[in-house]
């Protein structure tokens, strides 16, 4: 097994076919032509003695080969990104690219975060991707993103997190439902309402999953669905209720088009965190984004006023 001979050029092709699921498609993504494409990979698999792609029933399979292959390749770009963005540091302190990626949750503070940093650094360039957990998650692990915005860190993963401030997590209805302007709710009463509910791989669910089991609720899930907007919308249209990030709610409760349920136990209070990589050392640009968000993240906060009157 000859690897170490492998040209990037190699490597590249490969991870595109395997990227786009078919040769066609990665020659046009890499601007060659398919026989060029077909050639680079078949010289790879040569160099590694081992069959990197199958084809089954007309089906493109990825081997076990093939996805180690694939992993050492999103390292080594990674590492090229990475060499990229400290030479360009050096070339001057206020400059590079940064990828952030944000949970969907915290959309509602990032950007203001985010652009307070570019008045402050100008020179750094910042690509934003929002997503929910699991989707922020696999960005981190495939290199894709350098520095995350996330509730709980994960533990799936090697990754340093730093707490940028409070998250705190509510029951909301309608200003109508029979619970509005009830103290000490029990818990168990929840067990006879109707949830609107994240989808799975959404840290606002795992959370609410965890709150139930812990007071053994078993609630009824009237939807499922993956927009915090539509549920707060389902929830003033009397839908059902629903467990949510203060921080998504505050202008709603604000303005009393929403309620929080004054519900024994809550609000459950969670930390923000700034997230990247434990294997991957941050670049200049990534490091100062990291340091402005652990220093002044806490800023951009909403001031939830009703949580406070909760506790």
């Amino acid at each position: 097994m000859e690897l170490q001979h492998a040209t990037l050029r190699q490597l590249r092709a490969f991870a595109a076919v395997v990227r786009t699921g078919s040769v066609t498609r990665a020659a046009n993504a890499l601007g060659v032509t398919p026989p060029a494409v077909t050639m680079q990979v078949q010289q790879l698999q040569d160099l590694v003695d081992l069959a990197l792609i199958e084809r089954r029933g007309g089906e493109m399979t990825v081997t076990d080969a093939g996805r180690e292959v694939v992993a050492t390749i999103e390292r080594i770009e990674a590492a090229l990104a990475d060499c990229a963005a400290v030479l360009s540091g050096l070339a001057g302190a206020d400059k590079g690219t940064v990828s952030i990626g944000v949970v969907s949750t915290a959309k509602y503070f990032a950007p203001q975060a985010l652009a307070a940093f570019r008045q402050r650094h100008p020179g750094i360039q910042l690509r934003l991707s929002v997503g929910n957990r699991a989707a922020i998650l696999k960005g981190l692990e495939h290199f894709e993103i350098d520095v995350a915005i996330m509730g709980r860190p994960p533990v799936e993963l090697d990754v340093e997190a730093e707490v940028i401030g409070d998250h705190p997590h509510l029951i909301i209805a309608a200003p109508s439902h029979p619970l509005a302007g009830r103290a000490d709710i029990p818990p168990r009463l929840l067990g006879e309402e109707i949830f609107l509910v994240r989808e799975p791989g959404s840290g606002t669910r795992g959370l609410m999953e965890r709150f139930f089991s812990r007071t053994q609720i078993d609630p009824v899930i009237g939807m499922q669905i993956d927009s915090n907007e539509t549920i707060k919308q389902a929830v003033i249209a009397c839908l059902g209720i629903a467990f949510l990030s203060g921080h998504t709610v505050g202008a709603e409760l604000a303005d009393g088009r929403l309620v929080a349920l004054d519900v024994k136990g809550l609000p459950v209070v969670r930390q923000w965190h700034v997230v990247h990589l434990g294997q991957r050392r941050p670049v200049p640009a990534a490091r100062a984004l990291i340091d402005f968000l652990i220093e002044r993240g806490g800023d951009f906060l909403p001031d939830i006023i009703a949580v406070s009157r909760l506790r």
